[in-house]
């Protein structure tokens, strides 16, 4: 093994270790043991233009495994907003994303954690929440403060565990799709796009 090789298995580990702690005290806030693998943030980011020039809002970045997905899918890193409730992990996105702006703030409350920061439309939102662990009226409450700044047709992107939609449908207000299971990722998941209707 390289040196260059044992430093990322090093960083890979650290990420790992620090990610469980961080669920070992909030186990609800957290919904996964480990960050999310390389197959599944790569399909999350793809649902991104990176041509567009609108900004991007990240909920619940973590360890920065879906931000670094966009900066490699090509998106600015000038363009993506990132809110970030921990601060220990606030801390490593700093460290990490130059360019990125990283709020330490609570995702639910989305437009008070983007007031001052993001003003008007964004381009699209990209969440690694763990929703299910959320009920119901939150969930819904949070898809329509994202839309109120989205676009008819710009999507809402969310990874999901579960067998079911972890948004409530609501066809009047969006449609719903999703992608095949992702079975590289530990657990298996799979992406569900929302779009505005109107």
């Amino acid at each position: 093994m390289s040196s260059i090789q044992k430093r990322k298995f090093k960083a890979l580990v650290a990420d790992e270790v620090r990610f469980f702690r961080s669920w070992m005290g909030k186990p609800l806030s957290m919904g996964a043991v480990s960050p999310s693998g390389k197959a599944l943030t790569k399909l999350m980011a793809s649902f991104i233009d990176p041509e567009d020039t609108l900004p991007i809002i990240e909920l619940g970045p973590g360890t920065g495994v879906v931000t670094k997905a966009l900066l490699e899918r090509g998106v600015a890193a000038e363009r993506i907003t990132s809110i970030e409730y921990s601060a220990d992990f606030c801390r490593l996105l700093e460290k990490r994303f130059q360019g990125v702006r990283i709020i330490q703030g609570d995702a639910y409350a989305f437009n008070e954690s983007l007031a001052g920061c993001v003003d008007g439309p964004v381009g699209a939102v990209i969440s690694s929440l763990p929703l299910l662990t959320q009920p119901p009226n939150r969930r819904s409450a949070l898809i329509s403060a994202a839309f109120a700044r989205l676009q008819p047709g710009q999507p809402f992107i969310q990874f999901s565990y579960g067998l079911n939609s972890p948004i409530p449908p609501d066809p009047d207000l969006f449609s719903t799709s999703h992608t095949g299971w992702v079975m590289k990722n530990v657990p298996p998941a799979r992406v569900w796009v929302y779009r505005r209707t109107h």
